[in-house]
């Protein structure tokens, strides 16, 4: 049976915003992979791609799914590239329902920008072309692992916690 929930998808669609949302309306413990990921670092995201490359960061993300995957009754909000890594899925499946949260790449836009945080994999001049071409190619990742999809462009976030949950309780072998 499973009892976590798992949510992938883009930078800007919510995982972590939504995901403490849902962890406190389920009495979840709320996991977000990137900073288990720092503090087994000792350095932000940030620095790891721009002084270890993004080979290491996805070396440290296997490590950190590891350890956090098989725990019971938790909201866990992974990285954008989680995907892409079969492992990573194939571990997250085990105990967990996987949510992928999808938002217009002009939403995904607005919201990067407007949280200010450094995304190490949109330092280009074209931020928007940068997002699209990401998306082509990460979206049959993201499809291929999600049990349930929500778009979150027009949802606020109580709106796309409960959408979750609405769906992951029609959803076979998971226990809320």
């Amino acid at each position: 049976m499973k009892t976590s929930i798992a949510l992938i998808g883009f930078m800007g669609t919510g995982k972590t915003v939504v995901g403490k949302a849902l962890a406190e309306k389920l009495g979840r413990e709320f996991v977000e992979l990137d900073s288990l990921i720092e503090q087994k670092a000792g350095k932000p995201i940030s620095d790891i791609f721009q002084q270890d490359g993004e080979v290491a960061f996805r070396e440290l993300e296997i490590e950190v799914i590891k350890r956090v995957a098989g725990n019971k009754k938790q909201v866990i909000a992974c990285g954008g590239g989680v995907v892409l890594n079969k492992i990573n899925i194939d571990r997250l499946k085990k105990d967990s329902v996987i949510v992928y949260l999808t938002a217009s790449p002009r939403v995904i836009l607005e919201r990067v920008l407007g949280d200010g945080g450094e995304r190490p994999l949109l330092k280009a001049s074209n931020k928007a072309e940068k997002i699209q071409e990401l998306l082509r190619f990460r979206k049959p990742f993201y499809e291929r692992a999600a049990d349930i999809t929500i778009n979150t462009s027009n949802l606020d976030v109580n709106s796309a916690a409960e959408q979750i949950i609405n769906k992951v309780k029609q959803v076979e072998n998971f226990s809320l």
